[in-house]
């Protein structure tokens, strides 16, 4: 995969989608909104190679004298921001909560250590590298949004309204949406991982949590009114691809619950979902560790969430027996 792979599509009046060519660990979807006077990017690549390519791509679309000069994050995961060094005079704006949860997230040279330091001979190791090796981030210097916002915020861009909500903790501490009502079109960050019978995708890893939270915050997108939805990860979805997804969500949530009363600890369960084949086109099932562990905090009404090392060491082991 290279950054000339990745497509950009207009997807409604002046709105366009960077979509990555496959799926995967840190292949999100970005978008890009356009005015005679101004321009704004929902998230970034992941890295500045990805993420120059999205500028150039971008600075095409541009009339004369107009330039990226806001950028929205929807969530503090690097797979949404950290490329944004790559417009160094834009204004970056996220949610109050995403901006605590980023003091919890590696820096990007941090995780280039992790990823190119660690021993390949570990599952661990192993998984790091052939998912997260094609990045590079040894020259990323962290970026700090300059704006913050809790609840609601609306933006202007030129005649466009933007309309900015921050959502209860689900798949991070700090989500959020971003509306366009103009262009009758939702940029969902990680809340969904989108999937269609054309275009399968992978499972979604929730950090936080609740299920519940997320189910939630998913159909909130809906009650927005839009017709097209662009997800953090996945192809481009209609109302039904939404509806869809949340009954993946209430299938696991119901599962999860199932499992926690009959006292399955939550790697059993998260493999017993899995061996039940019931999303077979999805991939990544790996993860499902994360997000069943997730939901078992909560019902057990533990506070602390483990580190992302352990958790990424559960990930990496269960992936190491799936494939053995």
């Amino acid at each position: 995969m290279t950054a000339k792979d990745w497509n950009i599509s207009e997807i409604a009046k002046d709105l366009h989608a960077w979509l990555p060519p496959r799926r995967g660990w840190g292949l999100a979807n970005c978008g890009l909104l356009v005015s005679s006077r101004t321009a704004l990017w929902i998230d970034t690549p992941y890295d500045p190679v990805l993420a120059r390519a999205f500028l150039d791509r971008s600075l095409a679309l541009l009339p004369e004298g107009v330039a990226i000069d806001r950028v929205v994050v929807t969530h503090a995961n690097g797979d949404h921001f950290w490329g944004a060094g790559v417009v160094p005079d834009a204004e970056i704006i996220t949610s109050h909560e995403a901006r605590e949860q980023m003091c919890f997230e590696p820096s990007p040279r941090q995780q280039h250590a992790l990823v190119n330091g660690s021993d390949p001979a570990t599952p661990l190791g192993a998984y790091l590298r052939r998912h997260l090796g094609v990045f590079d981030w040894s020259e990323t210097e962290p970026v700090r949004p300059a704006t913050y916002f809790t609840g609601e915020l609306e933006l202007s861009v030129g005649e466009y309204p933007v309309r900015l909500s921050s959502l209860p903790p689900a798949h991070t501490a700090g989500d959020l949406i971003v509306h366009l009502p103009a262009q009758r079109t939702v940029f969902t960050g990680d809340v969904v991982f989108a999937s269609t019978p054309e275009q399968p995708g992978d499972h979604p890893v929730h950090w936080v949590g609740p299920l519940g939270n997320v189910i939630a915050a998913v159909e909130r997108v809906l009650d927005t009114g839009a017709e097209i939805f662009v997800p953090g990860h996945g192809p481009v979805l209609d109302r039904a691809g939404v509806r869809g997804h949340i009954g993946y969500l209430e299938h696991l949530r119901e599962r999860a619950h199932a499992s926690h009363a009959a006292g399955v600890p939550a790697a059993e369960a998260a493999r017993r979902v899995i061996a039940e084949g019931t999303f077979p086109e999805l991939e990544l099932p790996e993860r499902l560790v994360v997000t069943i562990g997730t939901e078992y905090r909560h019902l057990d009404g533990a506070a602390e969430r483990p580190g992302i090392l352990q958790l990424m060491t559960e990930v990496a082991t269960l992936a190491d027996e799936l494939e053995a």
